[in-house]
């Protein structure tokens, strides 16, 4: 418990650059990992497993930073399978994983020495993936970006830092260096941070996408399950205040309908997942952009670089 996220995986300082659907990319795990930090990215933000293996090579052509994977578990990702014999034949530093058990992946990865943190929302998960072999947990409380939880860290970080032997990684509600300190003080061994890295220069959204960061606050995020059917922070744009955040009645009914609501889910994500990929390289307001409370700090468009050294800086 000791062990600060610096030493697990040799970085500089204790962060990582939390893993965005189709907002990470390889020129930002570079820059993350050029930076003293260390970067993630969504195994779904490629298409094939060709392109997925060329991003992983080009990152370790480019950088010594360990590179993170996150892998979405559950029934909805038909991937998965291949993402994890993916990792694994190629020996990434750690894997998180999201949405579901992490059973087959920790089995998998272990021989290898391949790390699994794991997301958790509470306690009781926390000890679940304990006791199945992860080496740490993420923490996700009520201030993160995308698929949030119900507590706030200081809830959440400081009972399973308590109560767990693993080490927590808090993701959430870190935005500048006061943030950050507050997460370690609280017993973490470091952070996830994501929704800063959105407005920086090595990212390909939409410029549109980026200045939104800057021109909008963390009183502008909001919940949706419109997306993926799942609950899920987005900036309340117009044309988010205009189709709303819920799920229709019909919508509602099929997702809890016993014998429907493994095919409405998936059906669910797929079409969220599409929409998104459509509003993250869109240049129009009409859009869905994912992102959290923190982009209340962020004030330009800027390299990965500066960012980092800001985050890590007293101000």
């Amino acid at each position: 418990m000791s062990k600060s996220l610096t030493e697990i995986l040799g970085i500089k300082y204790p962060v990582i650059m939390a893993p965005m659907f189709l907002v990470s990319n390889a020129k930002m795990l570079i820059a993350a990992g050029n930076a003293g930090i260390s970067g993630a990215v969504p195994a779904l933000n490629y298409r094939t497993d060709e392109e997925f293996r060329a991003a992983i090579a080009e990152i370790r052509s480019k950088t010594t930073g360990p590179i993170g994977i996150n892998i979405i578990v559950n029934k909805s990702n038909p991937k998965a399978a291949q993402h994890l014999k993916t990792c694994v034949e190629l020996k990434v530093d750690y894997i998180i994983t999201s949405l579901g058990s992490p059973e087959t992946v920790i089995k998998a990865c272990k021989p290898h020495g391949i790390k699994v943190f794991c997301d958790v929302v509470d306690l009781a998960y926390a000890k679940k993936v304990e006791s199945l072999g992860a080496d740490a947990v993420i923490a996700v409380n009520n201030r993160a970006g995308g698929h949030a939880g119900n507590l706030s860290p200081e809830e959440l970080v400081p009972v399973l830092v308590k109560n767990c032997s693993i080490p927590v990684i808090s993701a959430g509600g870190v935005g500048n260096y006061d943030e950050l300190q507050k997460m370690l003080n609280m017993g973490a061994c470091g952070v996830s941070v994501g929704s800063l890295f959105i407005a920086s220069d090595e990212s390909d959204v939409s410029k549109e996408y980026k200045q939104a960061c800057v021109d909008y606050g963390a009183k502008d995020i909001v919940m949706s399950t419109k997306v993926s059917g799942t609950p899920c922070t987005v900036i309340n744009t117009p044309y988010v205040q205009k189709i709303g955040t819920r799920q229709n009645r019909f919508e509602r009914f099929l997702s809890k309908n016993k014998r429907l609501k493994k095919w409405v889910k998936m059906l669910t994500f797929v079409k969220g997942m599409k929409s998104l990929e459509k509003s993250a390289f869109g240049a129009t307001y009409k859009t869905v952009w994912c992102a959290g409370p923190s982009i209340e700090n962020v004030t330009a468009i800027r390299p990965i670089a500066a960012i980092v050294k800001d985050l890590v800086t007293p101000q």
